[in-house]
Parts: C-alpha cells; structure tokens; sequence
C-alpha cells in the first residue's frame, strides 16, 4: 500500500481504486464500441487512452513500485516518445509501428511475470496455478515479442517478405509448442528449476521466430492481428500474475478484439486460421515484366488526358485502394479528383476490401486522414452488387484484393478468397508502377481484358496529372 499518501486517505484507498478500474473499464468498453466505425474512432482511441491514464495513474498510486521522481521520469520520457512517434511516423509505416508496439507489449508482459517470479524468495510459496499463469505470460509474452519484430522486419523489408520455410517446419513448430506447454506444467512443481525457466523462456522466443517467418507477405494483416491478440492475452495473463483486475480485464478486451478480427480478416479470405499459420501464401513481389507486355498477352495504357474524359463524362465512379495508394502518400490528391468529379456530378464511392493494405483497417484510417467522407466508404459486401451499375473503377495500388482468379483458378493460391468484382463494371483503370506481381505473387488477368486500362506511374503522380487534366476537360 502507497506510503506517500496522507494518512487521512488510506482507509478510503481500496474502495478508490476499485471503484477508478471500474471507471477505467467502462472508458475500455465504450471506446472499443466507439471504434467500430470510422466516424467514431477517433473519439473512441480518445476514450480508451483516458481509461488507461487512469488505470496507470491509480495503479501507481496504489504500489510504491518505485519512487516519485521515477515515476514522473517515466511519464513524460514515455509520452514525449509517443508524441513524437504520432507526430513522425508515416501513414504507411504505421503496420511496421504496430508490430513494434506489439512486441514490446508481449515483452513488457513477459518481463512482469519474470519480475514478479524474481521478487519472491521461496517461489513454491506461489502455488501451482499461479505459477502456470507467471510460465504462460513468460511464453505468450515472449513468442510475441520475436514474432512481432520478425514481421516488424517483413513489413520493413529486412527480413523477405517471401514464405521462409523448410521441411518438416510445422511438425517442428507443434512439436515446440506442445514441448513448453509440458515445461510450464513442469515448471509449476519445480519452481527453483532455473533449466525449466529458462528453457520456457527460449523456446518461447524461438516460437516466435518459427512460426512467423514461414508466413508470406499477403497474410500479415491476418498476422498484425493475431500478434495484437496474443499481446492482449499475455497483458491478461501478467494481469492474473500481479493480482490486478484492470490489467485482466484490458488484457482479456485486447486479446478477444484481436481474436475476433483475426475472425474477420480469415472470413474475409476465406481461409481458416489454421491455413493462415501452417499454409501461407504470398512470397511478395517475386515477378516483374516490362511496362505494356507480359509475355504473349498486352495491357492497354491510358493518359491523364484520356482517363479524365472518362471520369468526367460518367455517371458513376468507385475508387478501389490499395497499398500503393498508401506507399504513395496520395490520399489527400484522390480525394481532391474525387471532389472535383462530384463537383460535375459524377457519384463517387471507395470500395474496401477488409485485407487491403498491411493491417486491419489501414485503408480506412488513411482515407479518414484525407477527410474523405465516412459515408463514401464502403465495405466489401455492400459495394460488390454496385459493380454492375459503375462506369469506371479506379484501382490505386491494389492487385490480389481485385484478382478475378481467385473466382475463376481453382490451382491458385488465392482462389475461393472473396474479391471486390470490379471485372463487372464497364471500365476498369489500373494505377500501377508496372505489371509486377502483389503479395500472393501471381499474375492478375484483369490487366489483360479488353475494358481495362493501365495507368504506369508512381499513384500520386499519376493522380496529380488526373487531377490537372480535369481542369481542361
């Protein structure tokens, strides 16, 4: 209990600070409701920040875990680096930064258990199940931490995006798993083992390494979600370590959201969970051809000039973006031309594909950077029947998300995942750099039927000479 505290409040402390989780919670709560849709969002991250402010605040209010002055050090140093990281992180480096963040979650919830194992002279006096819960928060902890950074190093381009894999990897990793589920159990009955720790502790952050590496490029929104999961869980479980409520409850929100839209981006795929870990697909971009051919088979290019005749003149217009848009930086310039086809009376509406981009949600958070309007957004089942009635689809930077192979290719590795049908609309246009392949790795017919047209070009660019060629239409 807090010593630096007037005496007149102690009495009161307990019931205080549950009565503050409870608040904390009910922020948590509401600011996850408030994230399910983009007009929200915001306010919801607000809310949910606020929540966990207050947990912090109480909890070390609560445990003179170290001094005063530590305490204020570590505020501000912890917030001047969040600023800065807010304020410095590019859009399309932030699935990179949420892997950070991941993994230094798991790593901190690892730390929490060892901490707490460490502080304890005798650690038979913990109890078998407490012990089991301090070995799961070590190892779930610990897996996320590497797994994390090894998709940090994906997204970043140290490690290859391509499936890293050998013979026999799966079995390996199973077998590694159920190998330090034994261990804990072990561990719980021999707690002074320092060979048990350490061998759960290793084995952990080798998991991690294994059974992230094996993973392709157009899984790792799946992967970011999974991580962001796991990451919850080993809060809950440090949550249960230290006897805190609000760390089980926050860690429990964090673990189940995550799980759930690991649900979702599976569903969206088409894919099991299971596929996801143990049958990856997608190496990165491993083919390019030359701009205008792909062996016997030619794309038809498009100029600014001829494309804002196209735009300007038609009825309907969806815009389909994908990660290219992001890399390009081009959201605010797509929704300048989108404002100005309105402007002629052109209806304008974005399809989202759910695994667009790197990580859950990225096309919606860089579209409402831009101030596009949430209600132009449209998910993936609302705006499939809407194909049919569109006069020309813009796709920027997307390629597997509108790959009509996954409908028709039973032998592709994307066949049967769920496609925004742009195939279906009387013009589609491609922003591309070139005909290289996307994440899955595989040529897109799309660029070859007779109603589509290439646009070669970095996508903002490209969209700045759309924009300007408007103006003389």
């Amino acid at each position: 209990m807090s010593t630096f505290l007037p005496e007149s409040i102690l009495p009161f402390l307990t019931d205080a600070i549950h009565l503050s989780y409870l608040v904390a919670t009910a922020f948590f709560i509401r600011g996850l409701k408030l994230l399910g849709s983009p007009a929200t969002a915001r306010r919801g991250n607000q809310l949910a920040a606020i929540g966990m402010l207050i947990g912090v605040i109480v909890t070390l209010l609560d445990q003179q875990i170290v001094s005063f002055e530590g305490i204020i050090i570590g505020v501000v140093v912890g917030s001047l680096i969040g600023a800065i990281l807010a304020k410095k992180v590019a859009m399309t480096a932030m699935p990179e930064l949420v892997a950070v963040f991941n993994g230094f979650g798991g790593g901190a919830s690892a730390l929490v258990a060892w901490g707490e194992l460490s502080r304890v002279t005798d650690p038979t006096i913990l109890g078998s199940s407490s012990l089991i819960t301090t070995g799961l928060s070590i190892c779930i902890g610990a897996l996320t931490f590497t797994g994390s950074f090894i998709a940090f190093g994906k997204l970043k381009g140290f490690i290859s995006g391509k499936s890293i894999t050998f013979p026999g990897l799966n079995v390996l990793n199973i077998a590694a798993m159920i190998a330090v589920l034994g261990l804990i159990i072990t561990f719980s009955l021999s707690p002074t083992n320092a060979v048990l720790f350490w061998s759960i502790l290793g084995l952990s952050l080798l998991i991690g390494i294994t059974s992230v590496i094996p993973i392709g490029g157009a899984d790792m929104p799946v992967v970011i979600s999974l991580l962001n999961s796991y990451s919850g869980i080993a809060a809950s479980m440090a949550g249960f370590v230290l006897g805190n409520h609000l760390l089980i409850i926050s860690g429990a929100l964090v673990g189940a959201a995550g799980l759930i839209l690991t649900q979702i981006m599976c569903k969206a795929m088409n894919r099991s969970l299971m596929n996801v870990i143990f049958g990856s697909f997608g190496g990165g971009a491993t083919g390019s051809v030359g701009d205008g051919e792909s062996g016997d088979k030619t794309v038809r290019e498009t100029s600014a000039t001829d494309l804002a005749i196209q735009v300007a003149y038609a009825s309907k217009v969806v815009i389909v973006p994908g990660y290219g848009l992001a890399v390009a930086q081009a959201q605010h310039v797509i929704k300048e031309v989108a404002a100005k086809l309105e402007e002629r009376g052109v209806q304008v509406k974005y399809g989202i594909h759910p695994v667009a981009g790197r990580m859950p949600g990225h096309m919606n958070v860089l579209l409402a950077e831009a101030d596009v309007p949430y209600d132009q957004l449209y998910d993936m089942d609302q705006i499939n029947p809407e194909f049919a009635s569109t006069d020309v689809v813009l796709i920027i930077g997307a390629n597997d998300v509108v790959n009509p192979m996954a409908k028709t290719s039973p032998g592709s590795p994307i066949y049967g995942m769920p496609i925004l049908n742009v195939d279906e609309a009387k013009r589609t246009i491609v922003f591309k750099r070139s005909l290289s392949f996307g994440y899955a790795g595989i040529d897109n017919p799309l660029f070859y039927e007779e109603k589509n047209q290439m646009y070669f070009g970095d996508a903002k660019k490209s969209l700045q000479g759309l924009n300007e060629a408007l103006n003389d239409v």
